[in-house]
């Protein structure tokens, strides 16, 4: 083969980290207030680890950039940290209900230690323009 696994949407994230190197801390906070802090790693898709600990965010269109349902709230703190959203993640947050200044798409969260300590809330309710009434399991 060629040196390398191909890994599933959301396999890498079931993998714990190697070394406390790679450890990236995330608290999330659920649509009831409640914060759930989670260990994730440098790599880690924010939607696919949202999956591996039972966070509702649903992740509709598993990460195609196709629906606004693992629309999150970033803190300010770490809005800047974050690359700039590309126009397809743009547009798809205009879309979203409750809509805020720090939204974003959980798919387009990709951890680095820079973000070690990021909360991430989830709104109040979200919108699957994608497929209404399809809740996918994750894999």
């Amino acid at each position: 083969m060629f040196g390398f696994i191909a890994l599933l949407h959301g396999e890498y994230e079931m993998q714990d980290p190697k070394s406390e190197a790679d450890i990236v801390n995330i608290t999330f906070v659920d649509k009831t207030g409640k914060k759930i802090p989670v260990k994730g790693k440098i790599g880690d898709n924010v939607l696919y680890l949202a999956h591996r600990y039972g966070i509702e965010m649903e992740g509709a269109c598993e990460a195609s950039l196709a629906c606004t349902t693992c629309h999150v709230y970033v803190h300010y703190d770490y809005l800047n940290k974050l690359p700039q959203a590309e126009e397809q993640e743009e547009d798809l947050l205009d879309l979203a209900p409750f809509l805020k200044e720090n939204s974003r798409l959980g798919c387009q969260i990709i951890l680095t230690k820079e973000l070690d300590g990021i909360v991430l809330e989830l709104p109040k309710a979200t919108r699957n323009f994608y497929v209404d009434g399809h809740t996918p399991a994750p894999h």
